[in-house]
Formats: structure tokens, sequence, C-alpha cells
């Protein structure tokens, strides 16, 4: 019997970020599951803010050329209130519709916009970067990078992160070098078509 592909996520815990004394921002938790072979990582969180959710829904419609209808994002409100619990539900609400109906679309789901946005940490320039391969990492070792740091981190620890994944794929390289080498080296003094006493 063949198994359902199943995509779920939410949109929660909407926290308030201060930018400085006069700027303030609110960002969401996003959290997917999934049994998908479109997606690397089958669970993670990470959080977004409202503009991100603007830049996604812009490259995915640059993305597919107009194929796909997509859904519309909650609207901008000048008045946004962050303290305003119905505004922050109502928003919540559509940004979660947002996602849904996005993750559920077969083109949509092979974007790499989406699987930056969805499972990695990188700001909107990083991921345009790296989508480009401008970024020192591909899309897969970004959501990778993600994975390896399960603390909820801002923009000033991109940089140490995709470090640290160079050098764990720079020593797994060592590592496999070695095998390798070792391997080799074993069938060499056990091969009997070198032995040649």
């Amino acid at each position: 019997m063949e198994k359902k592909e199943v995509v779920s996520v939410w949109v929660r815990d909407p926290r308030i970020c201060k930018e400085d004394f006069w700027h303030a921002y609110m960002d969401y938790e996003i959290c997917i599951h999934t049994n998908s072979l479109a997606f690397n990582r089958k669970s993670s969180c990470v959080r977004r803010r409202f503009s991100e959710f603007v830049w996604l829904r812009e490259k995915l419609q640059e993305n597919t050329l107009l194929l796909v209808t997509l859904p519309q994002l909650p609207p901008k409100n000048p008045f946004f209130n962050l303290n305003n619990a119905q505004q922050i539900n109502c928003r919540m609400k559509g940004l979660q519709q947002f996602l849904e109906t996005v993750v559920q679309n077969p083109l949509l789901q092979s974007d790499s916009c989406l699987h930056l946005f969805l499972q990695s940490q990188l700001s909107v320039a990083h991921m345009e970067a790296c989508v480009e391969g401008r970024g020192g990492v591909t899309v897969a070792e970004a959501v990778h990078s993600s994975a390896l740091s399960r603390l909820r981190f801002g923009p000033e620890r991109e940089e140490d992160l995709r470090e640290d994944l160079r050098e764990d794929l720079r020593e797994d390289l060592r590592e496999d070098q070695q095998e390798c080498v070792h391997h080799t080296h074993t069938h060499t003094l056990v091969s009997p078509e070198r032995d040649t006493c």
C-alpha cells in the first residue's frame, strides 16, 4: 500500500522584536512536519516576519512564471498594532492559510526559495544569494546547517553556522579520503595479482 504524502505547517508563537528604541516588528514561528520526499528535513521550526512572507510570495510568483495562482497574503495594515491580539491572530491565520496552500502544490514544493524560507534561518539577502549560488553554501547545506543548530538565532550567527558546516563537510571529506586510502592500501597488500613472487 502506497503511503500518502503529508505536509503540515503551523504558524504560531508571535513575538515582538525590537530593532531599536523606536522600531519593533513581530515575527512568527513556522513549523513544518512532513513525510514528503520533496523536503530534506522532515520537521523544522524557523522564525519569519511578515515582510519575509511578502518576499516569498513575490519569489514564488516570479519563479513559476504565472503558471500557478498563488493565494493572497493577509493585507498589509499600516495601523497594525503589535499589542492587538485580534489583529495578530487574524494575520497568523492568513499566513498559515497561505503556507498550507503553497506547501500542497507539487510545483512549488520544488522551489529553493520555499525550502530556504521554511527550513533555514537565513535572512532574505542570504536566501537570495544562496539561490543564486553566491552564498558560499548550497540550499541543501543551508537547510542542513539550520538542522545542526536547534537554537533560535539571529543573522549574526549565520556566518558562524556556515563556517561550522564547511568545517564539518571538510572533516567528513578528510575521513572519507583516509578511509579510501586505508581501503586501497589493504587491498594492495592482499591482492594476489600484485604479488609477483
